[in-house]
């Protein structure tokens, strides 16, 4: 992978929740337009890390940077106007209201400039047709795929130049996973960076540029994506292949 400038960095963080850490001396990068994806089992630290970064996990120490603004002492919605969108495991959306509503929700922080909004909206209506289609439906009458595209949209409201996603595949059919990773894919092509945590390793290390793997709240291991794939540990944890 090419050299970039980094974005994001996380270095030495210890972080999590009342008197117990989840993480330990975890260090990260993330370099616009790229896609990073954070790999390991339930309880690795993966969501914890993806929290730390977006605010809504205390970090106990370390160093946390973003385009050289230290987060540490910036509350969420600073971060969301920093360029930084989370969208969460479960997607929290608003059931009863319509798809633009949700959408238009997710630029909140765009309301004192109704065009710029008009236009965000158009961008992620023409990027997500599935979206496009369904603009007037409830969004708890959408499919688990739709509604996956849904919560990524909203994020994309603000304008972010960094995306969290916790778990966008989980409980999706393969045909809808391969959809949501498709439209990750052209986030990246337009710029925009990723920060994955995902079981469907297979997937989001083919996605990615780089791959971190997680144990107990520790990175063990780090390494291009193309070369973590091929090794043979990782296939046997993580990809289903022989041990």
């Amino acid at each position: 992978m090419e050299a970039r400038w980094t974005m994001l960095e996380l270095r030495d963080v210890d972080a999590g929740y009342g008197a117990a850490d989840v993480l330990h001396g975890l260090s990260l990068e993330v370099a616009p337009g790229t896609v990073v994806t954070l790999v390991g089992s339930n309880g690795a630290g993966k969501t914890t890390t993806l929290g730390v970064i977006a605010g809504t996990v205390r970090m106990k120490t370390g160093t946390l940077l973003f385009d050289g603004v230290d987060l540490r002492r910036q509350p969420v919605y600073r971060r969301v106007d920093l360029g930084i969108a989370h969208v969460p495991e479960g997607r929290r959306l608003f059931p009863s209201l319509s798809v633009v509503d949700n959408l238009l929700l997710g630029g909140f922080t765009k309301r004192r400039h109704r065009r710029e909004l008009r236009t965000v909206l158009d961008e992620v209506l023409e990027l997500f047709p599935p979206l496009a289609a369904r603009r007037k439906a409830a969004a708890g009458t959408l499919s688990g795929g739709e509604a996956q595209l849904l919560a990524i949209g909203r994020a994309l409201m603000s304008r972010p130049r960094l995306i969290l996603l916790d778990e966008p595949s989980l409980g999706l059919a393969p045909k809808m996973i391969t959809r949501v990773f498709e439209s990750l894919s052209s986030l990246r092509s337009r710029g925009v960076a990723v920060l994955l945590a995902e079981q469907n390793a297979a997937q989001a290390l083919a996605l990615a540029d780089e791959g971190l793997v997680l144990e107990r709240g520790r990175v063990v291991m780090r390494d291009a994506a193309e070369r973590l794939i091929a090794r043979p540990e990782i296939a046997a944890s993580y990809l289903g292949g022989p041990s």
